[in-house]
């Protein structure tokens, strides 16, 4: 059973920036592809970042790609987030998501964090 769990959540200044994990328990090797989504209150879940553990491949929303940056440690199971410039539309849970890439790009793959909320302040 795989286990992701996001932290780096919290309050933010519009503006600033912000650094998000996702610890996944299984090696990188089993799942090809790791990835961020975001909820916002009233909104669908969308895509933020989608990385390819393999190929170096990473996806970025048109919304968002300009400030953000995905990222992976391997040797640590362990992907990134890191945002900056946080816009006031930038509040939402943050998921971290895992899984083939086919699936993960499209936010039809098997595995899921908990979230980790950002909050942010004008």
């Amino acid at each position: 059973q795989v286990e992701l769990v996001e932290s780096g959540g919290g309050p933010v200044q519009a503006g600033g920036s912000l650094r998000l994990s996702c610890s996944s328990t299984s090696p990188s090797f089993y799942f090809d592809a790791m990835g961020w989504f975001r909820q916002a209150p009233g909104k669908e879940r969308e895509l933020v970042a989608a990385i390819n553990w393999k190929s170096d491949l990473i996806r970025y929303s048109d919304s968002v790609k300009a400030r953000v940056i995905g990222s992976r440690e391997n040797a640590k199971n362990q992907a990134y987030l890191e945002m900056s410039k946080i816009e006031p539309e930038g509040a939402a849970v943050y998921y971290c998501g895992a899984g083939t890439w086919d699936l993960l790009i499209t936010g039809t793959h098997d595995y899921w964090g908990r979230g980790t909320q950002v909050a942010v302040s004008a």
